[in-house]
């Protein structure tokens, strides 16, 4: 049974070079664990068939912190929670250039802005397109930002200063979200993303693994971006914030976390699948796993409010894997690359 669902989806993704349906993508997911290093082989192999094995390296700066009128059951940011968050006012242009140079000296391709509110003002819209126009004359590097939700108007203006991919995380599927958010909905986050492709700028829309979903809310997310063809969906793991409504909550599985990775990139093959939050913490020393199970994006260094490690490390895991690191951005396309990595040894 669990090698008919493998073999439909070799066949489907690797020989036709079509896209699986749900009914797949739901028996993918309910393999045995002792069937995962054949999935992660599998979504590994889509990665390369598809993308190339270069590897996507981007930074991303809370350029403004904590309070957030929005209650985000898994953030610390929110105002209406009682965390060890300290609210930072927006840091200064200079400061933002800085820190892209740093970035692009780590190997980087490109450097996110994001802010903790619920939409832009007028106010930080000006500083964040000047902040734009500022980094991309002084460092080679494209720059993307995360605002929340853009009223009329706005993403034109982002895109005109030359905003290369505007983030705005879904986080969970439409079943799901009303439990992690009551501020605003599934649909407006939806209707930003399609203003965000109207306007010309990349999508870069991902979610939340561990916040108590199943799977058919996670295939319903997976499913979701792919249909707003979200060129970059990052892949990020519950660590709990304590103080936050999910604060009390355990860590997913190792194993089921990878698990995620390998079925969004079969459900995904054409996006930047990108590691960020939560892995150090969630797989531990199970991190370079996931490069062999169809991840090929880093956030490097450190997240919104979380440590992660040092980019240093993370670069060596990828010369480990023999995975060149991506001299561009990876924009659905194959990108040209050395050697193909290998297949992931059994656990």
């Amino acid at each position: 049974m669990q090698a008919a669902a493998l073999d439909e989806a070799r066949a489907t993704l690797l020989e036709r070079r079509e896209q699986i349906d749900r009914r797949l993508a739901e028996r993918l997911a309910a393999l045995p664990d002792d069937a995962l290093p054949e999935l992660f082989a599998l979504a590994h192999r889509v990665r390369l068939a598809w993308m190339g094995p270069a590897v996507e390296v981007e930074s991303i700066i809370s350029a403004k912190t904590g309070g957030c009128p929005e209650d985000c059951v898994f953030c610390s940011q929110s105002a209406r929670f009682h965390t060890d968050v300290v609210r930072e006012p927006m840091l200064p242009t200079g400061q933002l250039v800085e820190l892209a140079r740093r970035t692009r000296a780590l190997g980087g391709t490109e450097f996110c802005i994001v802010v903790a509110v619920r939409g832009p003002d007028e106010r930080m819209m000006r500083a964040v397109i000047d902040a734009t126009h500022a980094i991309r004359a002084e460092v080679d590097i494209e720059v993307a930002a995360s605002l929340g939700i853009l009223r009329d108007g706005q993403a034109e203006r982002l895109a005109e200063a030359g905003v290369h991919r505007y983030n705005h995380n879904l986080e969970a599927g439409p079943r799901f979200f009303p439990q992690i958010c009551t501020t605003h909905t599934f649909e407006e986050r939806v209707d930003t993303c399609h203003r965000v492709r109207a306007a010309g700028m990349e999508l870069c829309s991902g979610g939340i693994f561990g916040m108590g979903e199943t799977w058919d809310d996670r295939l319903d997310l997976a499913f979701v971006l792919r249909d707003l063809e979200s060129r970059e969906i990052p892949c990020n793991f519950l660590d709990p914030r304590p103080g936050t409504p999910l604060g009390p909550s355990t860590l997913l599985r190792p194993l089921e976390a990878l698990r995620c990775v390998a079925v969004f990139r079969c459900v995904n093959p054409r996006a930047v699948l990108r590691y960020a939050g939560g892995r150090e913490v969630v797989l531990r020393d199970l991190q370079a796993y996931g490069m062999l199970a169809g991840a090929n994006g880093l956030i490097v260094g450190n997240y919104l409010t979380t440590l992660g490690r040092s980019a240093e490390a993370d670069l060596a895991m990828l010369a480990d894997l023999d995975m060149p690191v991506a001299t561009a951005p990876l924009t659905g396309t194959r990108a040209a690359a050395r050697v193909p990595s290998p297949s992931p040894l059994p656990l």
